[in-house]
């Protein structure tokens, strides 16, 4: 074991294991980023990042994986997130209960989750616990057994995981959302899968997926807190070591290029709820348009708190709805923008055209200076906030070099943010209420002819 300390380079070289050594002694192409951000690839593709940051004691590793739902058909829907499951189960070194237990009994956390384009596994530890933490995450991601008994047994836990999904009607209707603007693409599909698709998983599917897509290539490993860069990577490459070969490759592309498929439409789940959540949204952009940042700060001005014309005109003034926001969910290639609310069967409809009616309203008058301030300092304060641990830190780190091909310094993020005008905010809105609109419903409705003129 290493210990983590603010030790100079030369004497992380004399520390690092003889294994880890002989791997970066043929010079990893290594770059520095932004601030005190390194950033190295090591034999085989496998990218690391650290960032230290100084007066912490504490230390976050995570995993990313360019994995996820998006990467399935429908034979495999569900896959990514049933694997994520798997290789907690134990490997040729631990066993399930020795993975877990390694970090707790250090007071440590150790997670994993998967998106529609990436999946993290992660622990966040004392300075001092960063090499076992390192060990564990790494030894889970490259050695999982993936065996037929823990393949059936973890079957049952996802499919409570389906169902306790599914009783949340406020977290299901963004998937219904989803499908009525993205239709049966796999971005329309949920993370999860279904009941059938996992029902009908093999374990041979599953070890063939793994054995495809966790290549070294696909593979961040982002660590941020007190840390030293050289002994972070001398610890990868250690527990990396048996796959740190072959070209550089990069990961597997997906599945075509996406395109929206066809126009949105009205989406409707009829459960017998006592409250009707609804999502009302249209395409995005991609996390890579330059234009995001204008739209992050529209959502904001329009459902980003209680200061915002949603919460304002919908809950402050008429008292129609509990919870009303908007929100905006960028992909590699297409996006999406929704305004959601909660609120009684019978007031469904009236509350869903003040939504629509507030951007239409931006995009005709476009929002105040005050709403604009108010949307920008909020949008700054939780950006610089939202980076006070080091767990946001490696997200930070393992994103920008994963889904967004690039590593923004907060100061350049916030010079964006600062740069959006109020034209940029009025024109944006003009887009949005442009392009065809979709629908998600959850509740108690028997026609559907109550919401159809919504996305006309």
């Amino acid at each position: 074991m290493i210990k983590v300390e603010a030790v100079t380079q030369t004497d992380t070289t004399q520390a690092a294991p003889t294994r880890a050594a002989a791997l970066l002694s043929g010079q990893p192409t290594e770059q520095l980023l932004a601030g005190a951000v390194r950033r190295t690839v090591l034999p085989g593709g496998l990218r690391v990042l650290t960032e230290h940051i100084p007066g912490v004691r504490s230390a976050a590793v995570g995993i990313w994986v360019g994995v996820g739902s998006r990467d399935e058909d429908p034979a495999t829907a569900g896959c990514s997130h049933f694997l994520e499951h798997l290789l907690f189960k134990g490997t040729p070194n631990r066993d399930a209960l020795t993975i877990s237990a390694s970090v707790e009994a250090v007071g440590g956390d150790l997670n994993a989750f998967t998106a529609k384009e990436y999946t993290c596994y992660y622990a966040r530890v004392l300075d001092e616990d960063l090499p076992m933490a390192i060990d564990v995450v790494c030894d889970m991601v490259a050695n999982s057994l993936i065996t037929a008994d823990d393949v059936e047994a973890e079957r049952g836990v996802i499919l409570e995981e389906i169902a306790m999904h599914e009783d949340d009607p406020g977290d299901v209707v963004h998937d219904v959302f989803a499908e009525a603007v993205l239709g049966s693409s796999s971005l329309g599909r949920p993370v999860l899968g279904t009941i059938a698709s996992i029902e009908s998983l093999g374990r041979d599917t599953i070890a063939d997926y793994y054995r495809a897509r966790y290549a070294p290539p696909a593979l961040v490993v982002a660590v941020a807190g007190n840390i030293d860069h050289d002994q972070t990577l001398a610890m990868v490459a250690e527990a990396f070591a048996d796959r740190l070969s072959g070209p550089a490759d990069a990961a597997a592309p997906r599945a075509g290029a996406y395109g929206y498929p066809g126009k949105p439409g009205l989406l409707v789940s009829r459960r017998p709820t006592e409250q009707a959540n609804v999502v009302l949204g249209t395409a995005g952009m991609s996390r890579r348009d330059p234009r995001r940042f204008a739209l992050g700060l529209l959502s904001t001005a329009l459902g980003g708190g209680m200061s915002s014309r949603l919460f304002q005109e919908v809950r402050e003034k008429r008292g129609l709805a509990y919870s009303v926001y908007s929100f905006a969910s960028h992909f590699a290639d297409a996006g999406l923008f929704g305004l959601y609310a909660g609120c009684t069967p019978k007031r469904a409809r009236e509350v869903l055209e003040i939504c629509r009616d507030e951007v239409r309203r931006i995009a005709q008058e476009g929002i105040t200076p005050a709403e604009l301030d108010r949307a920008r300092g909020q949008t700054r304060g939780s950006l610089v906030l939202g980076l006070e641990d080091t767990g946001s830190r490696m997200s930070r780190l393992g994103k920008g070099e994963l889904v967004h091909g690039e590593l923004l310094s907060v100061d350049q993020v916030l010079e964006r943010v600062d740069a959006v005008s109020l034209e940029d905010v009025q024109a944006i809105a003009g887009e949005l209420v442009a392009q065809p609109w979709g629908l998600g419903v959850i509740g108690p409705f028997k026609n559907d002819n109550d919401f159809a003129s919504l996305v006309s």
